[in-house]
């Protein structure tokens, strides 16, 4: 699970587990948490209704509600209305290749590059429309592939173990992109503090010694962050 499970009990987190398994994993934050395995966790936790997932609609409610052995309850509108399944669509003539729709996929399913055309892998989106909202240009679209049939109806436990993997080794990139860019950074002020004095223009004197003071300071306390940031947790 990628949910912070600090505080939760052995129980709470075997729940969690359970819950998490019936989720659809579109990892779309209408329920109000960051993922779907957060919200099974606040479910565990009875921080959160079992009837916040527009995506698992009325028949994702029952199957939480038999995990939970709580009684089914109809989908909070608060939260959004069961629909059927869309996925994006770009319309590559007015992208901008502003990469900020990429940034926003849970699940990676939008591939391309800076100030190149983007272009949706169909299978891979879970339509979350989380795509939308950050688009400049409003280029995208969302495109029902799944005719009258809402929730579970329009959705399999293979896509919902595709999209679920995906959640993950996403997640498990962007760790590692972060712990490398602490690295680096780790690296840069290291060598700016064993040359330290050569990055001091002031001559000889107390003002140089005072300045030199200071940078050291500034650098060992990014230092000091840095390897905070890069510890594994």
């Amino acid at each position: 699970m990628t949910a912070d499970s600090a505080g939760a009990t052995p129980a709470q987190i075997a729940l969690a587990r359970r819950i998490d398994a019936v989720l659809p994993q579109t990892q779309c934050t209408r329920c109000g948490f960051p993922d779907c395995a957060a919200y099974a966790l606040a479910i565990a936790r009875s921080e959160a209704g079992i009837n916040q997932c527009p995506p698992g609609g009325a028949e994702g409610i029952a199957r939480i509600a038999q995990v939970t052995r709580a009684p089914v309850q109809p989908l909070d509108p608060r939260f959004g209305h069961e629909a059927p399944r869309t996925v994006a669509v770009i319309d590559e003539a007015w992208c901008i290749g502003c990469t900020l729709c990429i940034k926003a996929c849970p699940t990676d399913a939008i591939v391309g590059s800076h100030k190149q055309m983007h272009t949706v892998i169909e299978p891979a989106c879970t339509g979350c429309d989380l795509c939308l909202p950050v688009c400049p240009v409003d280029c995208i679209q969302m495109v029902s592939v799944s005719a009258e049939q809402t929730g579970w109806a329009a959705w399999s436990p293979e896509q919902a173990d595709m999209a679920r993997q995906r959640y993950t080794l996403r997640q498990q990139r962007l760790q590692q992109e972060e712990l490398a860019q602490h690295s680096q950074a780790l690296a840069k002020a290291q060598s700016h503090l064993e040359d330290l004095a050569n990055h001091t223009k002031l001559p000889l004197g107390p003002d140089r010694d005072q300045e030199l003071a200071r940078k050291r300071s500034v650098i060992e306390a990014a230092i000091a962050s840095a390897k905070a940031k890069a510890r594994p947790t």
